[in-house]
């Protein structure tokens, strides 16, 4: 089309014509009386400028007073409805639209939103429910009326600055008088164009005290707090600024082996939606569960049944991983500042709140001041005229002219101690005296009042002189009579990353058809290897050397006649596999011992030179590293004597997947077969304790807790005197009240000394774990039972001392040796009562001295990982990685020996 056809027509002429701007339109021959007018530039302008309303007018708070417009209008309405009673949400609305420019709903759903906040608004009636989701009754069925919090810290029209509203009928405020930071408190959301805001909400307490350290010339943090509770780490909070990330949880606890219980949940859900997602997780296979019970009212309750033999701990993790039992939110700090967008960390939004507030308090204590002055110059003034008599001077004055001047010449002699001079207004206002005020005037109560104002005066003055310490007690006195029942509801605390593999349930059942080297879900006819999940790998061998690992599907193609199939973990250095091939090139034998802890996921690897002639007559895969005794027999070629020998791959160091190996023959090999079952060659797992995420892990983070072998087990001591021992898989989750947790040694007593709540005296008990999978309560039952000291040492030592008895001496302190006190006796057993005298305090002391038998150690392998050995090509030499091994001197089977 020519340009001028791409032109609008002018909407003044042709307003039709506007409503159909996408629609294809006929060309139309410009005549005489048509007006062509560009409005590139308008559209510019329009665009800016409703971005910039829905930004300053709409959607982002601002700094002075943390409030968007809609806010600030509802809580102008409240304040001009205000009388101590409640109003109707639906009177309050329309009120609220004399200065607000849009409909009832968007201002009822806001007043309903800040209402739900708990803070600025009284409410009566159904307001909805921020646990579950419910919605709030209709506004003409609940009421409200503004807080006492918000009566005072939200008006003072005296320091307001005012404005007309959208039709010039009234004045509105431009910014309200707050002196709190209560934007942090609230926290703010909204999407406005080209921006969004998203302020978490902060705890009421915590902003005091930091809005105090502010002033006293402290550092201070402050992090968010959430209604709903559950838990959040804020360790990359980043202030609230863009990039930042806070994770929340919800409160998950194991209320018996086959139930879960929700008790608060993350902010940003609600029951419904969590429920649902649970229930979505269970459908996918992600998660088994057997039903789940919602039971909230006014508290978060909802009980997740599980089926038998599904591991709570595995469970919970599971609930993080799938569902949104854990949220990601990402907060990102905007406000107004001089009617522009910024963005600043809530860090620097308190401070600047905090010197608002200061500033505020200023002006207030300016004005107060100012009236007080005033107060005192007129009842100054007011005595003067009475105490004086002046009044009767006006007595033969006819005109008004000749009044003021009477009253003035009559004040002049005692005004010299006034602060000001007096004006023809405070004049006029002594003339308004009435009679029966001047008859009944009382010189001494008229001191009174005036010495009343001056000590107000004097302490504003030292306010103003001190206004910081002044600040400091305002935000003390808002904690004081405002913070009750504020205390914070979310627990900050560190999270553990949760791999998906590791927790998610294996709900599909995995097939191989080994001849054709298919594997996949879809083979049901075909044999069963072992159950997987829609996202794991599996990790295949064939016979010809080659391995590949793959994504789960329902059929795939790896290659003809698989050895093996499996589940495969990444960066799982404990399973061992051990191989016996024949190389393409060489024709010799070899043998290997290799892990597999990385890969490129759907590319072949060949465990040989070449893929072709390479052949594997052996093949185990080991999950803790075992290492077998296998017979090779050899064939009956040649001058061959020994046709038959041993292998031990115990003999064999553990290396990378692309090694050659060592070799086992030159000759023939006519079949290999397993001899003995072997055990593990690895080095015990070094296990260690976070304690700040209350987890096991392996990767040197907290205490370390031991070398772990497959059977060895952690003791675990509660201090509700629960006693139990469990294997260290690195999903147990551990209670808050565990008091010992170490490696447990079978033939190491435990020691403890208890109060029993029945008998009122100190038990001691010694023994050992008689059921390693049983879970023992070794003190009493009775409610005021409760653990004093516990050792694991093998000789504890403990100090007594004793309470005074009234008119003696007190008894000195005793040591018990508590190997000596009581010998080893059931878990069950009551124990020796320690003493029949009152003991003040128990206190544990070093342990006697006492050697540990060294045990003696085997062989142990280190495993290499893929990345930290040169892997050799497919036509590179053998590497020489065991000098002088049995298996690389071929003169071991030949026949001239």
């Amino acid at each position: 089309m020519s340009e001028e056809h791409n032109e609008d027509l002018n909407p003044e002429e042709h307003p039709q014509d506007h409503l159909n701007d996408n629609l294809e339109q006929p060309e139309l021959e410009p005549t005489q009386d048509d007006v062509l007018t560009k409005v590139t530039g308008m559209y510019k302008d329009w665009f800016l400028d409703y971005a910039s309303y829905v930004i300053l007018e709409r959607a982002v708070p601002a700094i002075e007073d943390g409030f968007k417009p809609v806010q600030r209008r509802i809580m102008h309405s409240m304040k001009d409805l205000d009388d101590g009673r409640y109003n109707k949400v639906a009177n309050i609305v329309g009120h609220t639209m004399q200065y607000h420019p849009h409909g009832d709903a968007s201002i009822g759903d806001a007043m309903v939103q800040v209402g739900q906040k708990d803070l600025l608004i009284d409410m009566q009636g159904n307001w909805g429910n921020i646990l579950t989701g419910d919605r709030a009754a209709a506004s003409r069925y609940i009421e409200a009326r503004l807080s006492k919090f918000a009566l005072e810290v939200l008006f003072n029209p005296k320091i307001t600055d005012w404005q007309l509203s959208y039709d010039g009928r009234r004045k509105e405020p431009i910014n309200l008088p707050v002196r709190f930071p209560l934007l942090l408190a609230q926290g703010a959301e909204g999407i406005a164009v080209g921006l969004s805001t998203r302020i978490l909400p902060h705890n009421f307490i915590e902003l005091i005290d930091a809005s105090i350290k502010h002033l006293q010339g402290k550092r201070f943090k402050i992090y968010p707090d959430f209604q709903t509770g559950g838990e959040a780490d804020i360790s990359n909070y980043n202030d609230g600024l863009r990039g930042g990330k806070v994770r929340v949880r919800a409160k998950i606890s194991q209320q018996d082996k086959n139930t879960l219980l929700i008790s608060e949940i993350p902010y940003g859900t609600t029951t419904t939606t969590l429920i649902d997602s649970i229930l979505k997780a269970n459908d996918k296979g992600k998660i088994k569960i057997k039903k789940i019970e919602d039971n909230t009212a006014a508290n978060v309750e909802i009980l997740v049944h599980l089926p038998p033999n599904i591991s709570p701990d595995k469970t919970i993790d599971a609930l993080y991983a799938f569902t949104r039992c854990e949220e990601s939110i990402s907060p990102l700090s905007c406000i107004i500042i001089n009617n522009r967008p910024e963005f600043i960390g809530v860090s620097e939004i308190l401070r600047r709140s905090t010197d608002h507030t200061v500033s505020l308090l200023k002006s207030d204590l300016e004005i107060k001041l100012d009236e007080l002055e005033s107060q005192w110059h007129y009842a100054s003034l007011e005595r003067i005229f009475i105490e004086n008599r002046i009044y009767r001077d006006i007595e033969e004055e006819e005109t008004w002219e000749g009044v003021i001047q009477a009253i003035d010449k009559g004040l002049k002699p005692h005004t010299a101690h006034l602060k000001r001079a007096v004006t023809e207004e405070d004049i006029v206002r002594l003339t308004e005296i009435r009679i029966k005020r001047i008859s009944k005037f009382d010189i001494d109560k008229a001191q009174q009042k005036i010495d009343a104002l001056e000590d107000q005066i004097e302490e504003v003055k030292h306010h103003l002189d001190h206004l910081v310490e002044f600040a400091i007690n305002y935000f003390a006195n808002l904690k004081k009579d405002y913070g009750k029942d504020k205390d914070r509801k979310t627990e900050l605390k560190a999270f553990e990353d949760i791999e998906a593999t590791k927790v998610v349930i294996r709900n599909t059942k995995l097939y191989v058809n080994r001849a054709e080297g298919f594997i996949g879900t879809s083979l049901k006819r075909d044999e069963y290897v072992t159950d997987c999940s829609d996202i794991d790998d599996i990790i295949c061998f064939t016979e010809d050397g080659t391995m590949m690992v793959t994504k789960v599907d329902s059929k795939t193609f790896i290659g003809k006649n698989i050895i093996h199939v499996a589940v495969f973990k990444k960066k799982d250095k404990r399973t061992i596999y051990n191989m016996i091939y024949r190389d393409a090139k060489s024709r010799n034998t070899y043998m290997k011992r290799f892990a597999v802890t990385s890969m490129t996921r759907d590319r072949e690897y060949n465990m040989g030179s070449d893929k072709k002639n390479t052949k594997v007559f052996y093949f185990s895969a080991n999950p803790n590293g075992e290492a077998e005794v296998v017979t090779v027999y050899l064939r009956q070629v040649g001058q061959v004597k020994k046709l038959k020998f041993e292998v031990d791959f115990s003999d064999m160091a553990i290396k990378g997947r692309g090694v050659k190996g060592n070799i086992v023959t030159k000759h023939p090999v006519k079949r290999i077969e397993l001899k003995e079952e072997g055990v593990s060659t690895l080095k015990p797992r070094r296990i260690w304790f976070d304690d700040t995420v209350q987890r096991l892990n392996v990767d040197d983070r907290g205490d370390l807790l031991g070398e772990f072998k497959a059977e060895d087990r952690l003791l675990i001591i509660t201090q509700g005197g629960i006693v139990k021992t469990i294997k260290p898989e690195l999903t147990t989750r551990f209670d808050g009240d565990m008091i010992v947790l170490e490696k447990w040694q079978p033939k190491k007593p435990i020691s403890i000394v208890y109060w029993d709540g029945e008998r009122e005296k100190f038990y001691v008990k010694r023994f050992l774990i008689e059921n390693e999978d049983k879970e023992e309560l070794v003190v009493t039952e009775h409610p005021k039972t409760y653990l004093e000291i516990v050792s694991t040492d093998y000789l504890p030592v403990i100090e007594l001392e004793y309470t005074k008895k009234p008119g003696k001496d007190r008894k000195p302190n005793e040591s018990v040796k508590l190997e000596e006190f009581i010998s080893l006796k059931g878990i069950t057993a009551l124990g020796n009562q320690l003493t029949s005298e009152k003991v003040n305090t128990i206190t544990l002391l070093e342990p006697e001295p006492y050697e540990i038998p060294e045990p003696i150690k085997a062989e142990e392998h280190e495993v290499i990982d893929d990345e930290e050995i040169h892997t050799t090509g497919a036509n590179d030499a053998p590497n020489n990685l065991d000098s002088k091994n049995k298996y690389d001197q071929p003169s071991l089977f030949d026949d001239e020996d």
